[in-house]
């Protein structure tokens, strides 16, 4: 810092102390009670402005280190500026400081935010592709294999690997949509029944395969919803459910309701989850005992299910006793319930996008 623009940073300071010593001054010399000669009025502005400029050159060199070790800082371009910071020396410099360390902090925060989902889609991305590969193999395999074999069953089997690879695919574009989902969805009534017999065709070879049996009861099932996102969150627990659920096993899809909410429930028969597994299952990239005993679960079907449920005001929960059965409740609260949740949902949208 130069001594200039130091006397320029403090003109507000000299330009008090001449009006405040001028005022002085001019008692002292029109106080008839007390005479005092112009040449001591003089010696006492003198000594006064010693003294000014003595405490102004100590600050200024005081200050002078203080900013030079600022400089330096900046011009070394160090990583970790906010812990090289000199020491404050006045109140004013403590503010700034702790200010800076709260900005830090925040961006600290962002970054790493940042760099977390960064790290999550890699590993998404990492595990999708080796999901894609699987099906994909095996379908080489049958056709390899398909000599002698009747077409009809090659062709069941080649169009079951491709659903697998259609699953994948959807995944991997509502995952990258729903940061998004506010920007496309359009809430009205809908019909779950037709939804969910979609859904049972677009698994029925897998049902056939694995002589799985379902039995649907949702009649006037009409819920407050978005059809394109509830139709894959459907999608995804029923195809959990077909995924682990046994050959000859059964799939029970019924619906209820009560003053409270509807309720979609999707049950099956099959494995069931542990219970140090159940409290985890929506957890993003959480496959559980089953994914990982046969290494074939991205473990990101029923967490875009819950996400997007909660953007869309519904709520999923699941019980399950381990060995018997699975049921997952998609909840739909009542009218008015439901909008309270979807104002809510959308007021937080509009603070994160703040």
């Amino acid at each position: 810092m130069k001594f200039k623009k130091y006397i320029l940073d403090k003109r507000y300071l000299l330009l008090f102390y001449i009006i405040l010593m001028s005022f002085v001054s001019l008692i002292i010399f029109l106080d008839n009670t007390v005479k005092v000669r112009v040449d001591n009025i003089l010696y006492l502005n003198t000594v006064a402005l010693v003294f000014l400029l003595i405490f102004l050159l100590f600050e200024f060199f005081h200050h002078h280190r203080y900013y030079a070790n600022i400089n330096n800082l900046i011009k070394t371009q160090k990583e970790d500026i906010i812990g090289c910071l000199p020491v404050p020396i006045s109140n004013e410099h403590k503010l700034y400081h702790t200010l800076l360390q709260k900005i830090y902090e925040e961006q600290e925060r962002k970054i790493e935010k940042l760099q977390e989902g960064k790290r999550e889609y890699l590993e998404f991305i990492t595990s999708w592709v080796h999901e894609v590969k699987t099906p994909i193999a095996v379908s080489r395999l049958v056709i390899e294999n398909s000599e002698g074999k009747p077409q009809d069953k090659i062709l069941i089997s080649i169009e079951e690997e491709l659903d697998k690879i259609e699953n994948y695919i959807e995944q991997a574009l509502y995952y990258s949509r729903v940061d998004a989902f506010s920007q496309d969805y359009f809430i009205n009534e809908t019909d779950v029944e037709k939804l969910l017999k979609e859904a049972i065709k677009k698994q029925a070879k897998t049902f056939i395969n694995k002589s799985i049996s379902i039995e649907l009861l949702a009649k006037d099932a009409i819920v407050i919803t978005d059809k394109k996102w509830l139709t894959f969150i459907i999608d995804q627990i029923l195809t959990n459910a077909l995924k682990y659920t046994d050959k000859k096993g059964k799939i029970k899809v019924y619906f209820e309701k009560d003053d409270k909410e509807k309720r979609l429930i999707i049950q099956d028969n099959g494995r069931g989850i542990k219970p140090e597994d159940l409290t985890r299952v929506f957890d993003k990239g959480f496959t559980g005992y089953w994914g990982r005993e046969e290494a074939k679960s991205t473990g990101l079907g029923l967490y875009l299910a819950k996400s997007l449920a909660r953007k869309l005001g519904h709520d999923i929960t699941i019980e399950s006793i381990y060995g018997e059965y699975t049921k997952v409740v998609l909840h739909f609260p009542k009218l008015s319930a439901y909008y309270n949740v979807a104002k809510h949902t959308n007021n937080m949208e509009d603070l994160l996008r703040t």
